[in-house]
């Protein structure tokens, strides 16, 4: 095989949604996997659609999520330049070859003649009209023109595009390395405009183009453009590039978690979860649409979120670091069939990379967060001592705050139900009794935990009936991490003064 080149070439119309940056992740996969380049192109031709900030943001992305690229509008290469918009006087020369060896023509019908076209062929009974073979005949194109009228239209500088001479009832074969072979007869297909009356090509013409002058091999995008691949595949048999033709793959949907269509923003919206992978403002609306990123994912749980969209590696791993799924990666073990995104598997991953994080690494991540809610005072030490304990119940960082923010102040609210459900007259004069208990105790959990089950056992008293109550006062809660390891933290000081404290207010 010669060298794998493969390309990710988004439009700079709008932030990356994850299914792009899926795609970009399966191309750098594979050409990871078989040595090979990964280029990144932006296919800017319909400048009217343009998004400024789009492609900062692209990039900003792909390097959050661990990856780059080989060659690209940002880090060049012999193959540039790598924006449409700057080859734009490439692919001229490309769209006449085409009309000179008969297999396209060109097209000076207005706008209000393909109008009334349309209506005319609705009016038919026919539903999706569109410029083909058999409409092609009487249209003012240079198939119905004469040489010379083309010729002086042409010097006049009238408005033309020039279109693709779709073959009448012909069996057009697509090899797909996921989906097999894919077969559409030319009937069902128009002559698709290559070339635009702005002097600007067509995606479909800048696609072909571009693959063949950067040598790409193989083309690996999203299911949506599987219907234009028949088109494609004539224009390298008509550009005479069948040889170096790219292999195709076309990878499934990403639907929305009830199966039911392709996943979108309102989805996530609606069910509360990011679709970009960063926060996104939109320059024109001022609209902000969140981030994995901002939402506290971790790079490397994302990368796996987007993995297991569509492929799995054929064992019962889940958990991959890049570099294994380099080594796992293949095209074959992408599935047809769309892939549900499930936001609970998510924030499982999540959850998964944060536990394996040290408490010094999380105590670093988890500062910020701290400063801003105005607990401020405590070193890295004291919060990475927090973090071990919290870290177990949490699937974000930001969630150790809310499930741990007694490490950082005393309780001022305690859980109503347990209050209701645990404290008894009694409990009072009991916390009391085990407060003095624990002022003569080294405060480490077990020796802490071996005084409390001595004084149950004195006082006759069962787990149920005390702990608690202690922990009630101590964190306001009615659940949470082992207790005698969060008085080890908070310390002998603090922790008598919050018993104290605590029936004082739930006597109250």
């Amino acid at each position: 095989m010669s060298e794998v080149r493969v390309r990710y070439a988004p439009s700079p119309t709008g932030p990356q949604h994850i299914g792009g940056i899926r795609t970009a992740l399966y191309n750098y996969l594979f050409a990871k996997k078989n040595g090979g380049k990964i280029i990144l192109r932006i296919e800017d031709t319909d400048q009217t659609r343009y998004v400024p900030g789009t492609e900062e943001y692209l990039i900003e992305s792909i390097k959050w999520c661990g990856f780059d690229f080989d060659e690209g509008v940002h880090v060049g290469g012999e193959y540039g330049p790598y924006r449409q918009s700057e080859r734009k006087e490439l692919y001229k020369p490309y769209a006449e070859q085409l009309v000179k060896s008969g297999h396209a023509y060109y097209a000076f019908d207005t706008p209000e003649e393909l109008e009334e076209m349309r209506e005319r062929l609705k009016k038919t009974g026919n539903p999706s009209p569109q410029y083909n073979a058999a409409v092609r005949t009487y249209m003012k194109n240079s198939l119905t023109l004469s040489e010379d009228e083309v010729q002086k239209r042409l010097d006049a500088g009238e408005d033309y595009v020039i279109r693709i001479k779709m073959p009448r009832n012909e069996e057009i074969k697509v090899h797909d390395i996921i989906r097999g072979w894919v077969v559409v007869n030319s009937n069902q297909l128009d002559d698709k405009v290559l070339f635009k009356s702005d002097g600007m090509p067509t995606y479909h013409l800048a696609n072909v183009v571009d693959d063949h002058l950067m040598k790409i091999s193989h083309v690996i995008r999203g299911e949506e453009w599987l219907p234009s691949a028949p088109l494609h595949v004539i224009l390298y048999r008509f550009l005479g590039w069948e040889d170096t033709m790219p292999q195709f793959a076309h990878l499934p949907l990403l639907l929305k978690p009830d199966g039911n269509g392709k996943l979108s923003k309102r989805d996530g919206d609606r069910l509360g979860f990011p679709v970009f992978p960063l926060d996104w403002i939109d320059p024109t609306t001022g609209e902000k649409s969140s981030g994995y990123r901002e939402a506290g994912y971790f790079p490397e749980a994302f990368l796996n979120i987007l993995a297991f969209l569509g492929w799995n590696p054929g064992d019962t791993r889940e958990h991959f670091t890049l570099d294994e799924l380099i080594e796992a990666f293949s095209l074959e073990r992408v599935g047809k069939s769309g892939a549900k995104f499930d936001p609970d598997k998510a924030k499982w991953y999540n959850q998964h990379y944060l536990r394996l994080k040290s408490n010094e690494e999380l105590a670093k991540i988890f500062m910020p967060y701290l400063q801003e809610a105005g607990y401020t005072g405590f070193s890295e030490e004291y919060v990475a001592q927090t973090c071990e304990l919290l870290k177990e119940r949490a699937s974000f960082v930001k969630e150790m705050l809310d499930e741990g923010a007694f490490f950082f102040a005393a309780p001022t609210e305690f859980d109503q139900k347990t209050k209701e459900k645990k404290w008894k007259e009694d409990s009072a004069e009991t916390l009391q009794k085990l407060s003095a208990e624990f002022e003569n105790t080294a405060f480490q959990s077990d020796k802490l935990e071996e005084v409390f089950k001595a004084f149950l056992e004195k006082e006759g008293k069962s787990i149920g009936q005390v702990l608690p109550c202690l922990r009630l006062t101590i964190t306001g809660k009615g659940m949470g991490p082992s207790m005698f390891h969060i008085m080890e933290i908070l310390g002998k000081e603090e922790s008598l003064k919050r018993i104290a404290s605590g029936i004082q207010q739930l006597n109250g």
